[in-house]
This record gives structure tokens, sequence and C-alpha cells, in this order.
């Protein structure tokens, strides 16, 4: 398997620095903040891109999942929200909510449920998250 790189640079100290974020394969480049990541400043944060990554990665997950099952998704739609707190032990992320919306034919919700559960146990952000209270919000569409 392929090792992925990003990169990030910061330039400054925390309050009043900046940086840039990039993917490895070129098909992201952001700027980055103080602002951006404790405010409502423009730019972007590490807490956006995890979403990004987990969102991304439960959909594939989830759509293995159905097909490995017998199930072919129309499409799969993941928004991923991230909870960035300060506890005793500084600022952590606490919460991941997936919210997905599924449209697959022929499929019960009750089994649509158990399936999405499956893929968010069996998600490789999922498990590298492990740490996190991952929550999941599964509608299937028909």
């Amino acid at each position: 398997m392929p090792i992925r790189k990003s990169n990030a640079e910061w330039q400054g100290n925390l309050r009043e620095g900046k940086g840039r974020m990039s993917l490895g394969s070129g098909s992201f480049v952001g700027a980055y903040s103080f602002g951006s990541r404790f405010q409502d400043s423009q730019g972007t944060n590490p807490e956006e891109l995890i979403g990004a990554a987990h969102a991304g990665c439960f959909s594939m997950a989830l759509s293995n999942e159905l097909d490995k099952k017998g199930y072919t998704p129309k499409s799969v739609n993941t928004e991923a929200s991230v909870e960035l707190e300060k506890t005793e032990a500084g600022f952590t992320i606490t919460t991941i909510t997936l919210d997905t919306r599924a449209g697959v034919q022929g499929l019960e919700n009750v089994t649509f449920q158990k399936i999405a559960e499956e893929a968010k146990t069996g998600c490789p952000v999922s498990r590298a998250l492990a740490g996190v209270k991952i929550k999941l919000q599964a509608k299937l569409i028909h």
C-alpha cells in the first residue's frame, strides 16, 4: 500500500502566526490560522481536514459493506462534524458525528443501520480515531 503524505508549515506565534497545509497529491492547498481554528475566520484547520478524511473513508467503507452484502448503493453522502473542546488535558477532539444518507434500493432500514454500524467500526479512519467518540446518524433514502 502506498504511504500518503501531507505537509503543513507554520510561521510565527500561535495567535498571530499563519500557516499553509497541503495534500501530497497537490489537490488541496489551504491557509490556516488561530482564527480559522478557534474562531470563525477564513481558512481551514486540522479538524476540518480530519472531518473530510473521515467522511470520505466512511462513505467508501459503507459502500463496500453494502456491496459485500449484495446491495448496490446509488449514492452515499456523509458529513462529518468534528468537535474540538478545551478539556483538562488541553484542546481535544472529543466527538465526531457522521451524518450519512445513502440511496439503496431493496434494503430494509434495520438491515441498513446494522451495515452502517459495521462500516463505522471497520473504517480505517474510525479505527485511527479510536480515542474519539464517534456518533453515527444514518438515513436510508429510497
